[in-house]
């Protein structure tokens, strides 16, 4: 694989990250637990789809082939995206939504301050003008794991319960494939290794602050950046993807 299409596939890959996990948190607009979250997470999809825009363009860019960022987003089947399984993962309640968001805010951090130096001018450029918004996301999903994890028995319980059933999605977060590793070597992309650690002491440090027990079982699932989806995938994009399959090449 060419330099420019190693990019390419990275940059998709930082794209659909945001796009699904924008749209996932859509799905709380009118349904949130007060009116002031369900203006929060509106806003913090609303800044994920434009963060993905921006990339979306950029990748459209590098492929030359005329596509543009509703093409990626709207025309692509699931194996074709590669988002980690995380963000996909349904919100089942408040407390899911919450510790999903806050295990992705915490890596999103880290990655998108070392990508201000990234060796590609382009993305460098991205990652800087969505940093302060991504500063945000952590401290808001932060704010509400401490809230709930150190409230009431239930608020407790419901958070550990969620900290553990998604641990099993935070590995593929930091864990390098072939894309990163070659990628790292240039400068361009993030060297996952040196921010695995970084992310681990975040997380600690949020969940006993939270009175919430760190999980002891390895994290194991892995794929999504190579195609490989959960089914909720293919539910998403069926609803995302539904006006624009069935009106083709529509202008409005």
């Amino acid at each position: 694989m060419s330099n420019q299409n190693l990019v390419l596939e990275y940059v998709l890959r930082l794209a659909d990250n945001n796009l699904i996990l924008g749209q996932r948190l859509s799905e709380w607009c009118g349904h949130a637990p007060e009116l002031e979250t369900d203006i929060a997470l509106t806003n913090i999809a609303l800044d994920l789809v434009g963060q993905s825009r921006n990339l979306y363009q950029y990748a459209a860019e590098l492929e030359g082939k005329g596509r543009t960022e509703d093409d990626f987003a709207f025309l692509r089947d699931v194996t074709e995206f590669k988002n980690v399984l995380l963000v996909e993962q349904p919100n089942e309640d408040f407390a899911h939504t919450i510790v999903r968001q806050f295990y992705f805010d915490v890596f999103n951090s880290l990655l998108y301050s070392a990508l201000c130096q990234s060796e590609d001018r382009q993305l460098s450029a991205i990652a800087e003008k969505a940093c302060k918004e991504i500063k945000y996301h952590l401290r808001f999903s932060s704010e509400w794991m401490i809230r709930l994890g150190d409230g009431t028995d239930l608020s407790h319980d419901k958070m550990q319960e969620a900290v553990l059933n998604l641990w099993d999605f935070v590995s593929e977060l930091v864990s390098p494939d072939a894309v990163d590793i070659e990628l790292a070597k240039t400068g361009i992309a993030v060297d996952l290794h040196q921010i695995s650690s970084l992310y681990d002491t975040k997380v600690r440090e949020i969940l006993a602050e939270a009175t919430l027990d760190y999980p002891q079982h390895k994290s194991f699932q892995k794929g999504g950046k190579q195609g490989n989806h959960t089914e909720y995938l293919g539910l998403i994009l069926a609803e995302m993807q539904w006006m624009q399959r069935a009106y083709p090449n529509a202008i409005w």
